[in-house]
């Protein structure tokens, strides 16, 4: 692979103390052309903008995908990447979903390693933060007229954030506005899915809550997710969250607490999950947590959830269950915790 570096990094003026999360890129980027049917060799050169002409098809038919993911340092100063084989699968299937080529395994993880491994010194030591990873992939042909590119641009760029919820979050359920709907393209992280939840998420932060909680698009009546995770209730002994139809994220993290929460003989259950059912077990002092997972988020506590004219309000302070998978997702990610998933991956 072509790595061309910069002169200077721009590493020795970022206050990793402060970090906003997604606002501070570092030095270099990954760039790979998919041409006449082939993706050409990828190449490592300083971060840069593009030349985009006014046709192009991203633009106005919204062929655009991307993953997230998150790099951290081993205690011995290695940077770990997590779950890589599950960021690729992921963002294939967003692929084909959005009629886009398919990155070969192979290919998506030297870019990720290498432009990581170029990069290690922004990733931030204080606990809690890490080095976001972003993949993308765009349309690049010119032309007006809605089909499938036969051109298109892989990017990959880095930001060191800190924690991108610092509290406990609040939510309104969405009793108007649809997300997504089975059959649609609710499961791909396409930029579409994104740009429609802004004005829902606009009029929650209006009304003084974090995020919108997202329902079914028939009933308003079954929880799908949070606009940046997906989510989980804890309800007497059980841990419900709500099941992938074809509407959901498949999170990586919810698919890591899942695995995390049976390895320890919780019982979670995948299933449609009602609001109402929600209510009732507040009411009778069986919902005992709430919380939502994401590669942004990690695991973060909500303590607030609104629906029409009932509010459901619990003490996080009190929560057992999500501090602790919290503590060992972070803790697998630096070696304070065994990885005995093998989701690991050494940049040596």
């Amino acid at each position: 692979m072509k790595i061309t570096k910069v002169k200077k990094s721009r590493v020795s003026k970022i206050d990793f103390k402060h970090l906003p999360f997604g606002q501070i890129c570092t030095d270099h980027m990954y760039v790979a052309d998919y041409e006449n049917g082939q993706w050409h060799k990828g190449k490592i050169l300083p971060l840069s903008t593009f030349d985009i002409h006014p046709a192009n098809l991203a633009l106005h038919y919204g062929q655009s995908i991307f993953e997230g993911m998150k790099a951290s340092k081993h205690l011995d100063g290695t940077p770990m990447l997590f779950r890589v084989d599950k960021h690729v699968e992921r963002m294939n299937a967003s692929a084909v979903r959005m009629c886009m080529p398919t990155i070969p395994a192979a290919m998506f993880t030297e870019a990720v390693t290498e432009l990581v491994r170029l990069e290690s010194a922004w990733i931030p030591p204080q606990e809690g933060s890490a080095l976001y990873i972003r993949p993308f992939m765009f349309a690049t042909e010119e032309y007006v007229g809605v089909r499938p590119s036969s051109k298109y641009k892989f990017v990959i760029f880095t930001c060191p954030v800190g924690p991108y919820y610092s509290k406990p979050v609040s939510l309104r359920a969405e009793s108007q506005y649809v997300r997504a709907c089975p059959g649609g393209v609710g499961e791909a992280k396409t930029a579409g899915n994104y740009a429609a939840s802004l004005f829902p998420a606009k009029e929650a932060n209006d009304a003084g809550y974090d995020q919108v909680m997202w329902m079914d698009p028939y009933e308003f009546k079954y929880i799908q997710e949070v606009g940046t995770m997906n989510i989980f209730f804890v309800i007497g002994k059980k841990i419900y969250t709500p099941a992938l139809n074809g509407a959901i994220l498949k999170g990586i993290t919810r698919d890591s607490i899942i695995q995390i929460l049976r390895s320890q003989g919780r019982e979670v259950v995948e299933t449609d999950l009602s609001i109402n059912k929600v209510l009732k077990a507040h009411k009778k002092g069986k919902l005992k947590e709430v919380f939502g997972s994401g590669t942004a988020a990690v695991v973060s506590m909500v303590n607030k959830i609104a629906y029409k004219d009932q509010q459901i309000t619990l003490d996080s302070s009190k929560y057992k269950i999500a501090p602790k998978l919290k503590a060992i997702i972070d803790g697998i990610r630096v070696g304070k915790v065994e990885d005995s998933f093998n989701w690991t991956h050494r940049v040596d």
